[in-house]
């Protein structure tokens, strides 16, 4: 993964637009990964699923209070990737109270395809998602790789700690000391 460019795809966003008016003003939006990758220092981390319990309650949180921390070492922004739908994702982001982290729907799984951490979750219900990982991504290229072990279908545990937030950070300060 090191070295490699991020797959080129687009996305199916929605975005807040108040010209749509209506209890529900949000219009249909394109975002292309060179429009998320191109030009930024971003960690992008990826999850099973929006509103699962691992996800929910420690690695959205944990990179949202982080976001300080990880901007001072130099990190633009910071993506949340999932093979869920834009609608899932906004209500999401919602409940979360999202300020810093930006979610991105991979609703087909197509990047998450393409990065190869499509997963098979069946035996939760879930059918195809993505493996946890994370990456820091400078200008669409994969600088640091961060996935978590036993990568395979149906997995009958969901690890987590290796594409934490903490271990990245930890990652990204003893690289500024070695330099």
């Amino acid at each position: 993964m090191l070295g490699r460019k991020v797959p080129s795809v687009t996305f199916r966003t929605r975005v807040r637009d108040e010209a749509v008016g209506g209890s529900n003003p949000y219009r249909w939006q394109d975002v292309s990964s060179d429009d998320y990758f191109a030009g930024k220092r971003v960690i992008l981390f990826s999850l099973p699923g929006a509103f699962t319990p691992t996800c929910s309650t420690y690695q959205l949180p944990d990179f949202e209070k982080l976001t300080p921390e990880f901007r001072a070492l130099g990190v633009d922004e910071i993506y949340c990737i999932s093979v869920n739908d834009a609608f899932v994702m906004n209500a999401w982001g919602k409940s979360q109270g999202l300020e810093n982290v930006k979610l991105i729907p991979d609703g087909s799984g197509e990047f998450t395809r393409k990065m190869g951490m499509l997963v098979a979750k069946d035996n939760l219900g879930f059918g195809m998602r993505s493996w946890r990982y994370a990456a820091v991504v400078n200008n669409g290229v994969v600088e640091q790789w961060f996935e978590e072990e036993g990568y395979c279908d149906n997995c009958d545990s969901d690890p987590y700690g290796v594409s934490s937030p903490q271990n990245i950070l930890a990652s990204l300060r003893s690289q500024k000391i070695a330099a």
